[in-house]
């Protein structure tokens, strides 16, 4: 008997997937975010992508500025217009469509917040878990968990309240006291700061004479002006003149408010307000001028109450086994990790098994070396990625778009296999994994790879390839013929001219090390994450009158800077066009007195529209070329100052090089900017477009001209593309044989082979590290194969 037709329609109907299934593509179509041109791609959902292409390639474009901020955006719109007031408002980002997105989780390479009283502990949440376990265990008891908080103040009071009862007021006398863990002597800060007073005024100067040496207090300025108007003393008296009094008045006297020229102001003395206007920021967050009067003005001593710890003694004096809040967070987390397992109290189980967790994390994704008391800000880029990380390892959410940035940036290759792990198992709870990456050994692990380029800049802005690993070795772009690359060891190295001797260095996890730091060679430092290359150089090697150094610490810079107003090329430019016009030189910034007064100098026009995203319009005034039409008359060469901020690097370099615009000093900063690879910006690009690869070189450009004769680079590899880094070592080589010692802390294999002498710390990270385990040249290094770095430059090299 044969089977009724309609059987057969049921099963092929049970056999088909479910609608609800068929969306398995992220589709991106027509992105035009930055400089990519009509962009089109489909990104699997549920595999791991990869995302590759040279520095400015348009990479983060396509991947943070479209795909994750669309993400971002819809997320904030499914909540209320009363709570999207208190957020950030984002723009639809320039696509015409965007399909399938899952919620994003976005980990960058932002540095983490530089506020001082940040660390590792609190911003993961370990530090929450922590006291809230001394508060339960600790012995003597002293209190909730805020009592171990050193960001909480320990206050009490008293006082009548008027209350309401039967009908009738009625007053009653309360008292009440919060006992915190902060320090009483730092402020929970770990360290306290002494001011030369002698930095601050000239006590043979009166205030009307000028006698305040602060910057940002000139005379005519309001901070000037609270304390020559405030009439607690005579400003035409010099200072060494004022009586105790007057003195105490001026330096420390409490906030009072007082009219000052007709305006409430509050008057403060000069000292307070000095460490809450400058000293309450981090150091490295200032500005270059603020920083050098700090430095200057301010020593910073650990606090001699609270030994650094920035607790106070009733918080350090609680203990569990014989081990203080103070004490756990000074350990290095791996240790910390084992001493939490080994406690076993029942009436604190599920918080013992989440702090475990954490901690175990830590050690997972290779932080197992920092301890929870360092401060957030020293970390760098990798370190403050993976320490992001952290929170979503054991997440049970699945379905969701993880987005990273260049996880493998500060990993020894040793340690990027820890990394791979980490990402695939991410991708393996059914999660879609994008990351934007240079390095071959993050590449090969990928499931599908998305290639960028050709170029950079708008040179770049395309898709040039789509598929899997091996299909884009054969594909033949730039990254599939690089892919491959493996740079051979040197045959001869140079001799050096001399050797920086380093004596006893023992900053952080460092032993008591002695080493010899060539000179007049490349060297690189070298060593798993956490083994001490950074303390070592830059603790021992301080930038100084012969020392350049360019760290990984970013560019900082708003919308209206560029790399013109960055590198000081405007400067020049400036003064040609005013030499050549016979005008003022601030005619030609559009931040100054050329900006067009409709939109001020920015080229658009921002309209606010509360919690929905702003509006920008290019300015109909000057048609987004940011100077007033007068000033566009003036000319140099036949070009105005739009123009030539229009031109990229290379043509720029060619207009001043030569002819009627010729200008030495702009020419020169040029050049530099040609050497370290950036000759397709544009001179008026805003900063806050450029790669992270880009801003690192902008940078090194500009301490190219500094007369130092040691250059010391933090992994100037970060952000580079395979081709990219043939032209770095040009660079560096070029740098050696000017004469100048350059070195190099670096991960990357094809550094190390180029280098003259290597220097290798380890073997671990943390206390496992901190000593020298080789010193020698890359031959040596590859032949002895004795160390992590040995083995993995011998498999690179191909030995």
């Amino acid at each position: 008997m044969t089977t009724p037709p309609m059987t057969d329609a049921a099963d092929a109907a049970a056999s088909a997937p479910h609608l609800a299934d068929s969306h398995d593509l992220i589709r991106v179509h027509g992105a035009r975010e930055n400089n990519l041109k009509d962009v089109s791609v489909e990104i699997p959902k549920r595999r791991l992508t990869v995302f590759t292409g040279v520095s400015g390639s348009g990479k983060s474009s396509l991947v943070f500025d479209t795909v994750a901020a669309e993400s971002q955006r819809l997320i904030n719109e499914t909540y209320s217009a009363f709570v999207q007031g208190f957020m950030p408002t984002l723009a639809r980002p320039d696509v015409d469509v965007l399909d399938g997105l899952t919620t994003a989780i976005i980990v960058d390479q932002q540095r983490m917040g530089a506020d001082p009283r940040s660390t590792v502990g609190t911003a993961t949440d370990a530090n929450a878990m922590l006291r809230i376990l001394f508060s339960r265990l600790g012995e003597p008891h002293i209190g909730s968990p805020k009592a171990y908080s050193f960001n909480v103040a320990s206050i009490s009071g008293a006082g009548a309240v008027t209350v309401q009862r039967a009908g009738q007021t009625v007053k009653e006398r309360r008292e009440f006291s919060i006992t915190g863990g902060m320090c009483p002597r730092c402020e929970g800060r770990g360290s306290v700061t002494d001011i030369d007073l002698t930095q601050l005024f000239d006590e043979s100067k009166s205030l009307s004479e000028g006698a305040l040496t602060v910057p940002g207090y000139k005379a005519g300025g309001w901070n000037h002006r609270l304390y020559t108007e405030s009439g607690l003393y005579d400003p035409d008296t010099p200072i060494r003149a004022f009586t105790k009094r007057q003195l105490q008045d001026f330096l420390y006297r409490e906030p009072t408010r007082m009219k000052i020229a007709g305006i409430n102001m509050t008057y403060e003395g000069l000292v307070p307000r000095i460490q809450k206007s400058m000293l309450a920021k981090d150091r490295e967050a200032m500005q270059p001028h603020i920083r050098e009067f700090v430095d200057r003005a301010v020593t910073f001593t650990t606090c001699p109450d609270c030994a650094g710890t920035r607790l106070s003694e009733a918080a350090r004096s609680s203990k569990i086994g014989g081990i203080s809040i103070a004490d756990a967070c000074a350990m290095q987390i791996s240790d910390l990790a084992e001493w939490v397992r080994g406690l076993a109290e029942p009436s604190v189980g599920p918080l013992l098994t989440a702090l475990g967790d954490t901690l175990e994390s830590f050690v997972e994704i290779g932080l197992g070396y920092l301890s929870l008391d360092r401060p957030a800000g020293t970390l760098s880029g990798g370190e403050a990625q993976r320490v992001k990380m952290i929170r979503h390892l054991g997440s049970s959410l699945t379905d969701v778009t993880y987005v990273f940035d260049e996880p493998t940036i500060g990993l020894h290759p040793h340690d990027i296999r820890r990394m791979n792990d980490l990402l695939l198992r991410l991708r393996d709870k059914g999660n879609t994994v994008l990351v934007v990456e240079h390095k071959p050994e993050a590449i090969a692990i990928a499931d599908h790879v998305v290639d960028l380029g050709p170029g950079a800049g708008t040179a770049g802005g395309t898709v040039c390839f789509e598929g899997t690993v091996e299909q884009l070795r054969a594909s033949g772009t730039l990254t599939g013929r690089h892919l491959d690359d493996r740079a051979r060891l040197k045959e001869t190295v140079r001799k050096p001219a001399g050797a920086l001797e380093i004596r006893g260095a023992s900053t952080h996890n460092l032993r008591d090390v002695d080493v010899d730091i060539p000179l007049g060679v490349l060297t690189v430092v070298t060593g798993v994450a956490g083994s001490g290359k950074s303390s070592l150089v830059h603790g021992s090697i301080p930038a100084g009158e012969n020392v350049v150094s360019v760290d990984q610490s970013p560019i900082r810079g708003s919308r209206r800077s560029n790399p013109a107003t960055y590198t000081g090329l405007l400067e020049p430019i400036r003064k040609a066009f005013a030499k050549a016009n016979g005008v003022k030189p601030a005619l030609f910034s559009a931040n100054s007195e050329g900006a067009c007064p409709n939109c001020n100098g920015a080229g658009v026009v921002y309209t606010d529209l509360a919690m929905m995203a702003g509006v920008a319009t290019t300015c109909e005034e000057c048609e987004g070329k940011r100077f007033d039409a007068s000033v566009l008359e003036y000319h140099l060469g036949g070009r105005d100052i739009s123009e030539v901020l229009a031109m990229s690097v290379t043509e720029a370099g060619e207009f001043f090089g030569a002819g009627e615009a010729r200008t030495p000093a702009a020419h020169r900063i040029l050049t530099h900017m040609a050497d370290v690879g950036l000759g397709y910006l544009t001179l008026g690009q805003p900063l806050t477009t450029l790669s992270g690869g880009e801003r690192q070189r902008l940078k090194l450009a500009t301490h190219m001209s500094d007369k130092g004769g040691i250059y010391v680079l933090d992994e100037p590899t970060t952000g580079l593309h395979l081709a990219d880094v043939e032209q770095l070592l040009g660079l560096l080589d070029r740098l050696v044989e000017a004469g100048k010692s350059v070195i190099v802390i670096e991960h990357h294999q094809a550094v190390m082979a180029h280098a003259d002498w290597i220097i290798d710390l380890g073997p671990g990270a943390g206390h496992d590290g901190g000593r020298v385990v080789f010193e020698g040249t890359p031959a040596d290094l590859v032949a002895a194969r004795s160390t992590l770095t040995g083995e993995h430059l011998a498999d690179y090299v191909g030995t």
